[in-house]
């Protein structure tokens, strides 16, 4: 028996019922010879930490745009939150944690640089539309690889592209928003978890607004520092969880008062922090820059992509585009719009 049998068995053995076994995957796209020591989800977690796409997160915004402070989240260190937060909640589930890791890991591959405001002018300015999810999937499936993608299994790309949820059920209620496994569910809430906690912290990081201006109610349920909030977040669902049991339906559970506080919660960021005023106005710099870069890359795609086959641009230049823009980090974008818009400065010798 190799290794990952072992692994394997020791999952059956151990795990809840309801958990997804890494032995019962319903398979990649393309069929792999099993390996001898990971199992199949441990290798998609490995494939997504090595890809290039991973390690451009660390340069791309979360909510502050290309932040100048070494205490603001980027959206790499959001990934590794909700990671942690989600491998938490399955552990304690007896769900499959390394599934749990590789589906937090990879859920934002996809989003643009200058986060929201960048989803938001690629959704404006692309024929086909713009969703950072579906750009997720796109790159694990195709970009990665030099088109030949990650090639990882149905469960981690079925979690990619139900973790969104923006102002709807932070708990999935419908077929469409839901994860085919528990371990999908749980990073869709973990992912809300994460934001709702780092979110306000750098908020507070940055001034935008004061801690007595949190609603009370929230601060009392959920608690008055970071810590305590995602301590009672993450315990409510693991216990609410444990007491209504997970029924046929395949559901995660939380308590109506913990839920009603995060709503709130969120609801109070999206006024003062990503609808507000001072946030908006650094989005519409934003949106100038990746809107400029757009048309200029439209316009000169045989000379900006001459190493992509003309077969492939051909058919649709704005899915060329569209890949090139959103796979860049702030600070590329940056460096490009300066390059291609703004006079160099005159050299003296």
């Amino acid at each position: 028996m190799s290794i990952r049998q072992q692994t394997e068995e020791i999952e059956r053995k151990t795990l809840h019922p309801r958990a997804c076994l890494s032995a019962k995957t319903r398979g990649r796209e393309r069929t792999e010879k099993e390996g001898e020591i990971r199992t199949a989800f441990q290798r998609d977690r490995d494939r997504v930490i090595h890809s290039k796409a991973f390690r451009r997160l660390k340069h791309k915004t979360q909510v502050f745009l290309a932040p100048k402070g070494d205490h603001y989240r980027t959206r790499l260190t959001h990934v590794l939150e909700v990671s942690q937060i989600a491998r938490t909640i399955a552990r304690a589930l007896r769900l499959n944690e390394d599934l749990t890791e590789a589906v937090a890991l990879a859920h934002d591959l996809g989003h643009t640089p200058f986060g929201h405001a960048g989803e938001a002018v690629l959704r404006e300015i692309h024929p086909g539309g713009f969703e950072h999810y579906e750009q997720s999937l796109r790159v694990v499936d195709f970009l990665e690889n030099d088109g030949r993608g990650l090639n990882l299994t149905f469960e981690v790309r079925d979690g990619i592209i139900k973790h969104s949820k923006g102002k709807g059920n932070i708990l999935p209620k419908t077929e469409d928003e839901m994860a085919a496994t528990l371990e999908g569910q749980v990073v869709r809430v973990s992912d809300t978890i994460a934001y709702l906690n780092h979110d306000l912290d750098d908020a507070l990081r940055a001034q935008v607004f004061r801690k007595s201006d949190i609603p009370a109610d929230v601060l009392k349920t959920l608690g008055d520092n970071y810590s305590s909030r995602i301590d009672c977040m993450v315990k409510d669902m693991i216990y609410q969880t444990m007491k209504k049991g997970v029924g046929p339906e395949g559901l995660l559970h939380m308590s109506d008062e913990v839920l009603a506080a995060m709503y709130r919660l969120r609801d109070f960021l999206y006024e003062r922090v990503y609808e507000s005023s001072v946030t908006k106005a650094e989005f519409v710099k934003a949106k100038k820059i990746l809107s400029d870069l757009y048309v200029y890359y439209m316009d000169h795609i045989d000379e900006v992509f001459k190493d992509i086959p003309v077969e492939k641009k051909k058919p649709n230049p704005h899915r060329v585009v569209c890949d090139f823009i959103a796979g860049m980090t702030d600070s590329f974008a940056l460096m490009s719009y300066e390059k291609l818009f703004l006079p160099a400065q005159w050299m003296v010798y």
